[in-house]
């Protein structure tokens, strides 16, 4: 029996540690063993720390806070706010300048002022969205449903318009520029279809004034071409063709 007690204490009361973990697994190879220290019975038992990673042992000493109440550190919000005050406005991310459209409309309804082509060479299309819309609304205040028209025609007239002036111009034009301008363009021709809902334009007072509306928009759309593209020789020669693109339109006011 003395024997089987002296088996227990010694089974319980003796303790292994490792010492110089990465020494340890460093000297692993394919014959040997890991090596470890036996340590007394009355030797002091291992820190806490040495089994702890050191990331917890970082995270609870400089936790500062209650439960439920974490502490309040300004630098984490610093950030946040620097970042909302950096970020562009909704308007100018979607490419919506009013200051550019206004530009661009007082361009359009004086065709004796000269066109900035750096302004116009943008390719800004709500203007040109919100004419046609008030084109359509107009017609349609005036009996006659014609969006499809109105879309159809500005779609093929801007492929063809962009078609002549690659040919014709030297550095060439993106659809969006050819839409831009043709849009801002098709201001006078609401004019004309507002005309339209308070008085009858089948005669001879309603033709000449969609024909002074057709010059009218001819005119604002060439000499803007004519100054983004660097072409103020052909300005009679961008013209005609948008003087036919126009009169579609008023044809469609008008009868």
């Amino acid at each position: 029996m003395s024997n089987f007690e002296q088996f227990h204490l010694d089974f319980y009361q003796s303790n292994y540690t490792i010492d110089d973990q990465e020494e340890g697994y460093n000297s692993y190879g394919p014959n040997e063993n890991l090596r470890g220290s036996r340590k007394s019975q009355t030797g002091d038992p291992p820190p806490t720390s040495a089994f702890a990673p050191s990331e917890m042992l970082l995270s609870t000493q400089s936790y500062t806070g209650q439960i439920l109440q974490p502490t309040y550190s300004p630098s984490t919000h610093l950030g946040y706010a620097d970042g909302f005050d950096e970020e562009p406005p909704l308007l100018e991310e979607l490419g919506i300048n009013f200051e550019h459209i206004w530009q661009k409309t007082l361009t359009v309804l004086n065709p004796m002022k000269p066109a900035d082509g750096s302004i116009m060479n943008e390719t800004d299309l709500t203007g040109p969205m919100v004419f046609c819309l008030a084109l359509g609304a107009t017609l349609l205040l005036a009996g006659k449903v014609h969006f499809g028209y109105v879309y159809g025609m500005s779609a093929i007239g801007c492929l063809a318009m962009h078609t002549l002036l690659n040919l014709m111009s030297v550095p060439g034009v993106s659809h969006g520029c050819v839409a831009s301008v043709l849009g801002y363009c098709l201001l006078p021709m609401v004019i004309l279809s507002s005309s339209a809902v308070v008085f009858s334009l089948q005669g001879i007072p309603g033709t000449l004034l969609a024909l002074f509306i057709i010059g009218w928009c001819s005119l604002s759309a060439s000499k803007i071409f004519s100054s983004a593209l660097a072409m103020e020789g052909q300005q009679l020669l961008i013209a005609y063709p948008c003087a036919l693109l126009y009169g579609l339109f008023a044809l469609l006011t008008v009868f």
